[in-house]
């Protein structure tokens, strides 16, 4: 309903944004503030990456791609549940 698949993938292709197969629990560089930092992908960075996707971009990704979505925080915790099984 929300194209994430459109620029996130499941198999570990690099497209416009992270892919989502093994992201959950793993550390990943961002940066911030323009301070390249790491940091580990967990449900809290998760949600704030959904919900304020340009507070900290993954390290060689663009910032200002993903729109703002509309989402309730039981969608957007079903979205990381769905997360944790693409590995």
């Amino acid at each position: 309903r929300n194209a994430c698949l459109t620029c996130h993938s499941q198999d570990g292709t690099k497209l416009v944004g992270p892919t989502f197969k093994g992201i959950v629990g793993r550390n990943v560089f961002v940066k911030a503030d323009g301070i390249v930092k790491e940091i580990p992908s967990d449900r809290l960075y998760l949600i704030r990456s959904i919900k304020e996707p340009n507070a900290e971009i993954v390290d060689g990704y663009l910032p200002n791609l993903m729109p703002p979505v509309q989402l309730t925080d039981e969608e957007i915790d079903q979205i990381i549940d769905y997360m944790e099984t693409i590995k």
